[in-house]
C-alpha cells in the first residue's frame, strides 16, 4: 500500500473551500493548454508548431492549483522543488499505490482522488503530465496523468492509483521498480508529427531578490534600474514585509524567469550582492 503525506492534508485544508459533486468533476472536453505566445482554435486545436506549452485555466487542474503545486515544498525535513519536463524524460525507482483509505479524498490538484481513475502522484513532476509507467520486474506497463504530490518515502518515485496498479501488477504485492516516462501534457497523450519539436512544460514563476530596503525611494531606485537591465518578459514587484527586528522592508523582485539556471545567470551576469533564487 502506498504512503500518502502531510501535503496531501495541507492541499485539502488550503483548497478547502471548493466543494466537489463527484469523483471526475472535470470535463475532458474543454480546452486543455496553450501554446506559449500563441491562441488556440476555438475546437482546441493549435494553430502552429511552438514548443512550449503552459496550462490554462481549463482542464483538470485550474491556473492557480498548478501554480501552487509547482512552488517548492517541505516534508518531513526534505525539500522539493518542483520542475519543468520534456517529451521523452525519464526516471527511475520504486512504485507503490494507494486505494480505498483515500479513495475520495482531495489530492493536491484540488480533485477527488478515484482509485479506478488511471492517476498518480509524483514529488516534482507537473500536474497533468501523463506518463508510461512500465513495471521493469514483469514488462507491463500503462500511461496514467499525475494529479497529486508523493510518495515521501525514500526510493519510491511514483504512487500508483488502485486501477494504475493492477495494470501492472502490483495491486497485491505492493510495489516494483519502474521506469517512468513523459509521453503527454495537460492530460493528453502527444502524437508526434515529422518535422514538429516535442513540447514542454515551462515554468516562469522562478524570480530573483535583488534587495530589501526600508526607505520605499531606495526600493523604487532599484525596480527602475532592475527594469532596465530585466528586458522583456521579466517583471520587477516591490513586496512589502517585517523584517528580524520587525521593521517593513520593501524587497525587490524581478520575476518571469524560467528555471532555476536562468535565475542564477542573472545574479551572476548582474554581479548582485546577496541576490538569491525566490519562488512566485
Amino acid at each position: 500500500m502506498g504512503y500518502k503525506s502531510l501535503l496531501f492534508l495541507s492541499f485539502a485544508t488550503f483548497f478547502g473551500g471548493c466543494s466537489m459533486s463527484n469523483l471526475n468533476p472535470f470535463s475532458h472536453k474543454e480546452k486543455i493548454y496553450y501554446i506559449e505566445g500563441d491562441d488556440i482554435e476555438s475546437d482546441g486545436t493549435i494553430r502552429d508548431s511552438s514548443s512550449v506549452i503552459k496550462p490554462k485555466s481549463t482542464g483538470h487542474t485550474s491556473a492557480a492549483r498548478f501554480k501552487a503545486t509547482m512552488k517548492t515544498y517541505t516534508v518531513k525535513g526534505r525539500t522539493y522543488s518542483p520542475t519543468y519536463v520534456g517529451i521523452g524524460d525519464k526516471m527511475r525507482g520504486i512504485a507503490s499505490w494507494y486505494g480505498p483509505d483515500f479513495h475520495g479524498l482531495q489530492t493536491s490538484n484540488g480533485e477527488q482522488y478515484n482509485m479506478y481513475d488511471k492517476t498518480v502522484a509524483h514529488k516534482t513532476w507537473p500536474m497533468d503530465t501523463m506518463v508510461k509507467i512500465t513495471n521493469l520486474d514483469n514488462g507491463k506497463s500503462t500511461i496514467a496523468r499525475i494529479n497529486d504530490r508523493g510518495p515521501f518515502v525514500a526510493g519510491r518515485v511514483v504512487d500508483c492509483s488502485y486501477a494504475v496498479g493492477k495494470e501492472i501488477g502490483i495491486d497485491k504485492k505492493g510495489t516494483c521498480n519502474v521506469q517512468l516516462e513523459v509521453v503527454g501534457f495537460a492530460g493528453k497523450v502527444y502524437k508526434p508529427k515529422a518535422g514538429k519539436v516535442a513540447p514542454k512544460v515551462k515554468l516562469t514563476n522562478f524570480g530573483v531578490q535583488v534587495g530589501a530596503f526600508a526607505n520605499m525611494d531606495n526600493a523604487n531606485r532599484a525596480k527602475v534600474k532592475y527594469l532596465a537591465l530585466a528586458g522583456s518578459g521579466k517583471r520587477v514587484i516591490i513586496k512589502d514585509g517585517k523584517g528580524d527586528n520587525g521593521i517593513i522592508l520593501h524587497r525587490v523582485h524581478v520575476m518571469g524567469f524560467g528555471s532555476k539556471d536562468e535565475a542564477l545567470d542573472f545574479i551572476r551576469d548582474n554581479s548582485i550582492d546577496g541576490g538569491f533564487v525566490i519562488r512566485d
